[in-house]
Formats: structure tokens, sequence, C-alpha cells
């Protein structure tokens, strides 16, 4: 079992407890479609983000639209999203700005997915499953702020809140984590397999969140490819 801790909240309009606890083969069900559940995640952002990695696996049945990653600033509802319209592509956004990857339609299985970006480059990568699909260009030259709402299972309109139920996720989140640098390809890899990894400003192993609404923190059932 994990430890766990309990840390008061510091990010304004989101109050209650926060849980600090390894999550090492357990993953967040988001019980009801559609659903008004969300989880917030708390990270140690001390400066604006010129690069970044985000990683997380899902499992659903969902066809329609559903958000997957939501982070937001008082200034900017989409600062980074990972956002899924259809079984078949993904919408990575990075201050308002997307770009679309277009995947093989789902299985009904888990997916691990990477997004990381760069500033220098305005470079946005993709991985699916531990394969990188082609890089695409997105707001070179941008900066990501670091006060930010970070939410699962919801898409944000506005900082913390403006939620569309039809664009909420329902089924199985897990191996979530952010960082501060792009990923190496053998850490984009390493991701995928649940290997070890560099220190993350989120950590599935030593994650801070706050679950609002009906999501339960449950064992992994089933084995993903690759964790």
């Amino acid at each position: 079992m994990g430890h766990l801790q309990l840390w008061l909240p510091v990010l304004a309009g989101l109050a209650g407890i926060v849980a600090q606890e390894d999550l090492y083969r357990k993953v967040f069900v988001f019980r009801k479609d559609p659903s008004d559940a969300y989880v917030v995640l708390r990270a140690r952002l001390e400066q604006p983000l010129q690069n970044f990695t985000v990683c997380l696996r899902s499992y659903t049945d969902l066809s329609r639209p559903h958000s997957l990653f939501s982070y937001a600033t008082k200034t900017q509802d989409n600062e980074i999203l990972l956002f899924k319209p259809k079984p078949e592509e993904y919408r990575f956004y990075v201050g308002g700005k997307f770009v679309t990857f277009r995947v093989p339609e789902s299985r009904r299985d888990w997916e691990h997915v990477c997004a990381s970006w760069e500033s220098a480059t305005g470079i946005a990568e993709f991985w699916l499953n531990g394969k990188p699909w082609p890089r695409k260009g997105l707001q070179r030259g941008y900066t990501v702020a670091a006060t930010a709402a970070i939410l699962l299972g919801q898409e944000q309109d506005s900082f913390g809140g403006g939620f569309d139920l039809y664009n909420s996720f329902s089924g199985e989140l897990t191996d979530v984590y952010l960082w501060d640098t792009g990923l190496s390809p053998d850490k984009m890899r390493a991701a995928f397999l649940s290997l070890r990894l560099p220190p993350a400003l989120l950590a599935w192993k030593s994650l801070s969140y706050e679950v609002k609404g009906d999501v339960v923190v449950k064992p992994r059932l089933r084995e993903a490819l690759g964790a």
C-alpha cells in the first residue's frame, strides 16, 4: 500500500484536502458517463515552462470527445491540453493553439501517450504506445505560465472550471507524469514500459491530488502492454 500524507491546498478556488500517494499499479476510475467528476493535480512549478513533456495511460470505450489532461491559467484555458475528439485522433494544445495527430482507432485497450514541446523550435512530439509520430510545429517562442489549475477528467473553459460534461472522461487513467523538459527517445520508451524515469513535476509514484466527485482509486485489473 502506498504511503499517504495529507497536504493543505494552495490553489485558490479548489478547496479541500490534497492526498499524496504512491499510485503504482493503481488507477483513477471515472465511473459515470457523462460526468462532472475530476481530479485536481498539484505540481511544484517554480517558473514558467520553456519545455515540457506530459505522459499518461488511459483505458476507455468512449467514442465521443473527451479530455485527458487539462492545464489552464487565468489568461489561457488551454495552456496545455491533451484532448481526444474521436477514437482515431488526438489534439495537443499549447497556449490555445493545437496540432492534430491521427492514430489507429483504439481496440478497446490501454493507450499510452506522451506529448512534448520546446519553445525554442516550436517542435511538438507525440508518442503512442512507445512509438513516435511525425513531429509538428506549434507555438514557437511561447512560454507556458507557471500558475495553473491542472485537472484530469475535464476540459477547462475557465481557470479550474467551465466544464462541458460531454467532453468529460469516463474510464480509467494511470501513470500520469509532467516534466519541465523534453524527454529523450529512450526516456519516452521507458515511460511506456514503466521503467525508471527522471524526477518530475508530477509523478504517479508520488502524486499530490484531490478527487472531486465520482472518481475511485482502485488496483489495475488489466495490465497494459509495457506496464
